[in-house]
């Protein structure tokens, strides 16, 4: 089973640490592909992981960990450690779940959807936490910055000021404008109306342009 996927941050070129059952293996996650399981494709690997091969997993995990974990840190806010859980959760559900995939769809697609899932249902549980009213309020700070402030927030990049976003508006803006998802999708995962999902989506865009300076 999969127990361990610590991260840190952005930083891709770091190694990260996977520990299944009794494996202890180091593994870069930018790793070139070569001869052995890392040449192989994703369903010759699924396969061959579904089936209990760890070192198929691994290569998996090496594959697709760079694209997932700067997905899922977008939707977590730039929190480096939120992230590494979700990423880490995703693995862990990923392995657990191999044995049911049933090849309807890439294995890129599948993990992706997986992790996107994970991140939003973080995402909740931090909302019934308390945490959506914090970050609410944040939201009615960056309404109120100042033309000087925000003059100098034209030097921030799009990825810093998503972090500064309400979660439920930043989830909306990444999934729509980011992911491609549609509005009823975002409503269906996020369990609000339609209505809620576009109107959070105008306000995340409101958000952003003030925070970036944008006078248009």
């Amino acid at each position: 089973m999969l127990e361990k996927i610590p991260g840190r941050g952005l930083n891709l070129c770091a190694t990260r640490r996977i520990e299944v059952d009794m494996l202890d293996t180091s593994m870069p996650i930018d790793a070139p592909a070569c001869d052995g399981p890392a040449g192989r494709d994703d369903a010759a690997l699924a396969r061959a992981a579904a089936g209990g091969d760890r070192t198929a997993y691994e290569a998996i995990y090496r594959r697709h960990a760079p694209r997932l974990y700067a997905v899922v840190w977008r939707l977590c806010g730039g929190n480096a450690a939120r992230a590494d859980d979700v990423l880490q959760e995703t693995f862990i559900a990923a392995w657990k779940a191999l044995p049911q995939f049933r090849f309807q769809s890439a294995l890129s697609t599948w993990l992706h959807r997986l992790a996107v899932n994970t991140a939003l249902m973080e995402l909740r549980a931090r909302s019934v936490a308390g945490d959506q009213m914090v970050d609410d309020a944040d939201g009615e700070i960056l309404a109120a910055i100042p033309g000087a402030a925000a003059c100098q927030a034209t030097q921030m990049d799009l990825e810093r000021a998503l972090e500064t976003l309400p979660p439920r508006a930043r989830a909306v803006l990444v999934l729509h404008d980011i992911e491609g998802w549609k509005h009823q999708e975002i409503a269906d995962e996020l369990q609000m109306a339609v209505g809620s999902s576009k109107a959070q989506l105008h306000r995340a865009r409101g958000l952003l342009r003030v925070r970036l300076g944008d006078i248009a």
